[in-house]
Formats: structure tokens, C-alpha cells, sequence
């Protein structure tokens, strides 16, 4: 009796674990490695939240038309090794004119993987140690 009521516990223990794994996912899965991004805007959200964070920002495309766009970044922890700390998010406010380098979604919508995150005044923060353009 008291193995299977452990065996029990020990199968609900799992199943909880298990959720958040299933919400989690490879880059790879999302993102397409040979589909380069670059795009310059205004950013208009910042979040620094496990497992991933965002920043959105907002783009004019070549005909002035205003886009929005989300890039997918790391987790803080990964983060703060590129020089972003969750306390300053890199100095990152909305409002502030930023280019992105990164990988865009597979399904084509206006969703990317931050390769690179480059400010006016020359910084730049290198998220991913791969160069989107094979160089």
C-alpha cells in the first residue's frame, strides 16, 4: 500500500514537472536560422522574464507604413552575460530608436530571434555568438 500511494505521488510529481517543459522551445523550432532580419525602430515594450524575454518595437517599412515587431531573446540569466542585467535591461526605455539584427520566424510574421541589439550611440549587445549574415 505505502508503494503505491509513493508511486502515485511520484507519477503526479512528473506530470506537474512536465507542463512548463511542454510550453518551452528550441530556437530552432520557432526560428529560421537562414532567414536574416534587420530592422530599426522604436521600442515600444520591454520585458526581461524567464524563460525568454521580449522587446517589441515599432518599424516603418519602405512604404512608411508602421509595423510591429517582437523579438525573442534568452532568458535574464543569459542575458546579463551579454552585458544586459535585469535591473537596467541594458538601458533599454520606450521611445529609444534601436536596431536589430536577428532571425525571423518560420511562419513569415513580424517574430524574431535577437541576434544583435545596436543603439544610436554605437553599443551594441551580442546575444548570439552566431553571425547572422555568415560572415
Amino acid at each position: 500500500m505505502n508503494h503505491k500511494l509513493i508511486g502515485a505521488f511520484a507519477g503526479l510529481l512528473l506530470s506537474i514537472m512536465a507542463v512548463p517543459a511542454s510550453a518551452h522551445h528550441a530556437v530552432q523550432a520557432v526560428f529560421d536560422y537562414n532567414k536574416h532580419v534587420q530592422v530599426t525602430g522604436a521600442v515600444t515594450k520591454v520585458e526581461f522574464i524567464n524563460p525568454h524575454s521580449y522587446i517589441s518595437l515599432d518599424v516603418k517599412d519602405t512604404k512608411g507604413a508602421l509595423q510591429h515587431w517582437t523579438f525573442e531573446l534568452p532568458g535574464p540569466g543569459s542575458l546579463k552575460k551579454s552585458g544586459m542585467s535585469r535591473a537596467d535591461r541594458g538601458g533599454l526605455k520606450p521611445g529609444d530608436e534601436i536596431t536589430i539584427i536577428g532571425y525571423g520566424a518560420k511562419d513569415n510574421t513580424n517574430f524574431g530571434f535577437l541576434n544583435t541589439l545596436k543603439f544610436p550611440d554605437g553599443r551594441s549587445f551580442v546575444i548570439d555568438t552566431r553571425d547572422p549574415y555568415g560572415r
